[in-house]
Parts: structure tokens; sequence; C-alpha cells
């Protein structure tokens, strides 16, 4: 008969590799090996109380362990830097990448942060990447057609590939865009097919395991350059007028193009919020509409 009665651990945890390059096909499946130090007793039937303390043994257990470590690409915009600070007020270990950087404003969050400046089609994916157990895309614009579906559809794609064929990421989520139930002739600009693309790429690539959330108008504070919209002063009440009149106004959701008016705003730190639950729950993946967004939110908040 064992018996475990004393198990003291010692635990002894790295410091995060940072900027670590691994040589293509030798990249560990796993960044750390943490030796665990147990004491453990046994006895046998019939053995007296004495015999049995004599009788100890220390075993040295080597387990892998990865932390999160999550890749935000456009963590400098206004999705990604709330996505970044409630990754960060999570434990979670941040990587933010855009073109521009770090973010110009201060805040206590943003040190925790490792910025990368870089574009998504010219980044050096094996210092993004190395270690990560997640990549979140915020990657999204207006332009020309040839520009929105280059930034919508191209951007996210190469990224996409990146995290699945290079970085062997387990997962990638993507913010996508609400369909406000708009006719085919108005989905088919380069904004919503760029957006369509990357969305089918995620859920090809990551079938058990990709995430597309596609919140409708996001609010909250947004800074254009250096200058703050509240954009909470609109949104929350909306949302809440819209919430409280839904009964009313459901049946009317399936007219086309009603949920432009219909469709409840999202505040950004929902979003964020949702994407924390999908980078923590392997049980959440596939597509995820307006109050579906809101209920993952929900389970964070909690």
């Amino acid at each position: 008969m064992a018996s475990f009665l004393h198990l003291p651990a010692i635990f002894t945890l790295p410091s995060p590799l940072r900027g670590a390059s691994f040589p293509a096909g030798s990249r560990p499946n796993s960044l750390f090996q943490t030796r665990f130090s147990i004491k453990c007793r046994y006895a046998e039937a019939n053995v007296n109380k004495d015999a049995f303390n004599s009788v100890s043994s220390t075993i040295d257990v080597v387990a892998d362990v990865k932390p999160e470590r999550v890749v935000v690409l456009g963590g400098s915009g206004f999705v990604g830097s709330a996505i970044c600070k409630a990754a960060v007020s999570k434990g979670i270990e941040v990587i933010g990448v855009s073109r521009s950087g770090r973010p110009t404003y201060s805040g206590s969050w943003i040190d925790q942060v490792n910025w990368v400046p870089g574009d998504v089609f010219y980044v050096n994916w094996d210092d993004v990447l190395v270690g990560a157990t997640a990549v979140v895309s915020t990657i999204g614009g207006f332009g020309s057609e040839e520009q929105m579906q280059r930034i919508n559809g191209d951007a996210n794609v190469v990224a996409v590939n990146a995290a699945k064929d290079y970085g062997r990421v387990p997962k990638f989520i993507l913010i996508s865009v609400h369909d406000y139930n708009l006719p085919p002739f108005l989905l088919s600009s380069g904004y919503f097919t760029g957006k369509r693309k990357a969305e089918s790429e995620v859920l090809s690539k990551y079938p058990n395991s990709g995430i597309v959330l596609r919140p409708g108008f996001i609010y909250g504070k947004r800074r254009v350059d250096g200058f703050e919209l509240p954009l909470d002063l609109i949104g929350e009440p909306v949302e809440r007028i819209m919430s409280a009149t839904e009964n009313f106004t459901k049946p009317l959701s399936s007219l086309p193009a009603s949920d432009l008016l219909l469709a409840p705003p999202v505040s950004v730190d929902d979003v964020a919020l949702a994407v924390i639950n999908g980078i923590r729950d392997d049980d959440f993946f596939g597509i995820f509409t307006i109050a579906q967004i809101k209920e993952a939110a929900d389970k964070v908040r909690v």
C-alpha cells in the first residue's frame, strides 16, 4: 500500500524566452521543462508507525509547462489595445504587433506588452510566433476595393498560414464583422469579401480551434490622432435601448439590411473579454454572433 502524506514540491519556472529563434523543423513543442521534487512515503500493511516514518524517498518528475502567450496583430489599434490590456490583466504574456509599434499614449499595461513594429507581409514571424499559444488578428480597414481585399483578406490569410504552418500555433482568433442582413450586391464589396476570405482560411486551417467573432458597431474610448473619441457615450445607451426593446424588434430582423438599425452595438471591452474566453476555453471555437460574443464576455467577467 502506498500513502502520499507529505508533498512539498519544488517549482522553478525559467524566465520567458523573448526573441528566441529556432531553426525550421526544430522548434520545440513546449518552451519549458520544470523539475518537481516530490517527497513520498510508503507503507506496507501491518507496518508500525515508526517504520513507516523512516521509509521515505524523493521522486523527481520533469513536467512540460507552456504558459499562455498571445500575439495580437494590430495590437496598438482600438480593438487590439483593448485585447492587449485585458490579456495583461489576466496574467497572459502579450506580444503586440502593428506598423506603428508601441502606442504613443501612456498606461501601466502598455509597459507589460512586448511591442513589435512591423507589417504582417514583412514581419519576422520566427521572432513573433515563438512559444505563442494563440494569435489574435484585429487587422481590417477601408479604402479602395483592392486595398480592402488586401487588408481584410490577404493580410489575414498570410497571418493564418504563418501561425499554422510556420509557428505551429494551436489557436487563431479573428475579429471579423456582422453582415447586417445586407443584400448580396452590398456584401460583394471588398470589405466584406475580404473578411469572409479570412474567415474561411481560419476555419479551414483551424477546424477545431479557430474562432471568428462577428461584432457589429464597436464602441468605447477610441484614440484618433491623439484625440479621444468617447464612442461609449453613443454606443452604451443605444445598446441598452436595443436590449430593452429586443422582443418588439426581433420580428423585423429578417428584413433585408434591417440590422443596420437593429443590430446592437458591442463594447470593445466585451470583444476583448470574449477573446480571453477563446484563448482559455478549448471548447470555444467556430463563428460567434453579437449575442454570443456578449455571453462569452460574461463568462470571463464573472
